[in-house]
């Protein structure tokens, strides 16, 4: 009689079948993950607007020069920009840091270009804020557009104080408005 040695390893068969399942668990984990990583992404623009609100109102007051901060949106990107001058003066529709005119200056520029799947609205072309008060004026709501419906508003009083809120209560960690 022959005794056969101990095999050790991995038969091909057995490899194959470790393939197959690792597959199909990624394949059916995918599109989870790409919920999370959109829901991230739009967490993210809209708690760096909000944090950009309370900066220009803080500017405003430390400066003690009335600061705007001005919204402009096309068809492969959104962009808020903040400034001193009139709302007309800077243009933050090209790609890098806003253009201004005459004795405008730009403070700080954030885009958010179609690829990050989040996009910005606003009911208001700008919103001024008051050195003294550091009060804002006109009062405007300012939407953070994710993917799959999801969005938070921001919506800015006369105070110049900042409610964040999430419609239907599709994003988690904000009220529902």
């Amino acid at each position: 009689m022959k005794t056969r040695a101990s095999q050790r390893g991995v038969t091909l068969v057995e490899a194959c079948i470790v393939l197959a399942v690792l597959g199909i668990v990624t394949t059916s984990a995918a599109p989870g993950m790409q919920g999370l990583i959109d829901t991230r992404r739009l967490d993210g623009a809209a708690t760096q607007l909000a944090t950009d609100i309370q900066y220009v109102r803080s500017e405003a007051v430390a400066r003690n020069q009335p600061i705007r901060l001005s919204f402009y949106a096309s068809a492969d990107t959104s962009c808020y920009v903040a400034h001193t001058g009139l709302s007309a003066q800077c243009d933050c529709s090209t790609a890098g840091p806003a253009t201004c005119s005459g004795d405008a200056q730009q403070i700080k520029t954030v885009q958010l270009a179609a690829a990050q799947r989040v996009s910005l609205q606003a009911n208001v072309g700008s919103v001024l804020f008051d050195p003294l008060h550091g009060t804002s004026t006109p009062t405007g709501t300012l939407r953070v557009l994710g993917t799959q419906g999801r969005a938070v508003h921001h919506v800015i009083n006369v105070m110049g104080r900042v409610r964040s809120c999430s419609p239907l209560n599709t994003m988690p960690g904000y009220r529902a408005c």
